[in-house]
């Protein structure tokens, strides 16, 4: 598969072959339906990542001290969603085939769908954990099925909703909120439930997808879709350390940074703090 680089995550110079963990970006915005521009999210990212520290007080862990290589850009022949989300779900197989805990950092939401999809064949238990300020969970929009508004429902019906755990909602369509009822998806905008799911799954394979706008817009306003209320940066961090009592995690992705409409590079920079979190956490210690 054809991949491209300008430039590396801090401290994410190792080869892909001795990686403990391998951060891909997937710069694609097609289906969004307020405003585009995700597909720049990856790459501002990287770029505003020279402004951090590779270490992190939070977890008194160092970039580092891990190995972990920066795959660069998937580049997709095709943007067509029917043909693109085939050519993700050979990407991420790519990484299951070698053994690899791979970050996937994303332009739009649907992107989740396809990699799940391929974990989801190796790992038949898959549990997934959610974090959005949208439900995610239409069953189309305007007829498409692969909507940037759809991927939360493509993944209950794969995997079955009782899989499905979502944290930080509060922006639902009616049919949305009957979906979720109807079907007991636990969906907890405040994070109550949080450490109770963590313990019920610890030894369960985890997928976790972290859409940025579940975070307030006043702290991270460069999405597409901003969405009043949300997390802090220390709600994110407690979710950190929820996610390093988990056994078995198998993936992650942080999506929809949109670099755009926060020219300040604040929302880039608060991402690229959430990336080495999330590196950090998935490397263990």
């Amino acid at each position: 598969m054809k991949t491209e680089k300008k430039v590396n995550f801090v401290g994410c110079n190792d080869d892909i072959a001795a990686a403990e963990v391998v951060l891909a970006g997937i710069p694609y915005d097609v289906t969004s339906t307020f405003r585009h521009g995700s597909e720049e999210g990856p790459d501002s990212a990287r770029a505003y990542s020279d402004s951090i520290e590779t270490f992190s007080p939070d977890r008194f862990d160092d970039i580092a001290d891990h190995k972990i290589a920066d795959a660069g850009n998937l580049v997709l022949a095709s943007q067509k969603p029917e043909e693109a989300v085939t050519e993700m779900e050979a990407y991420a197989e790519s990484f299951i085939e070698k053994g690899k805990k791979v970050l996937y950092v994303c332009g739009e939401h649907l992107i989740t769908y396809p990699l799940v999809k391929s974990y989801f064949k190796k790992y038949p238990g898959l549990k997934v954990v959610y974090f959005d300020a949208h439900a995610d969970l239409r069953d189309n929009y305007d007829g498409n099925k692969l909507s940037h508004s759809t991927p939360a429902r493509r993944i209950c019906e794969m995997i079955g909703p009782e899989n499905v755990f979502m944290f930080g909602i509060r922006s639902f369509e009616k049919q949305e909120m009957a979906y979720i009822r109807e079907n007991r998806i636990l969906c907890d905008p405040n994070m109550e439930e949080f450490l109770n799911v963590m313990d019920t799954i610890e030894n369960s394979p985890v997928y976790i997808s972290i859409d940025v706008d579940v975070i307030d817009p006043g702290f991270l306003p460069g999405v597409g879709t901003p969405e009043a209320g949300g997390l802090s940066y220390k709600d994110f961090l407690k979710a950190v350390e929820g996610f390093s009592g988990l056994k078995n995690i198998v993936a992650a992705d942080i999506n929809e940074l949109s670099p755009k409409y926060d020219p300040m590079g604040a929302s880039s920079v608060f991402v690229a703090k959430m990336i080495r979190e999330m590196l950090l956490v998935m490397a263990g210690k």
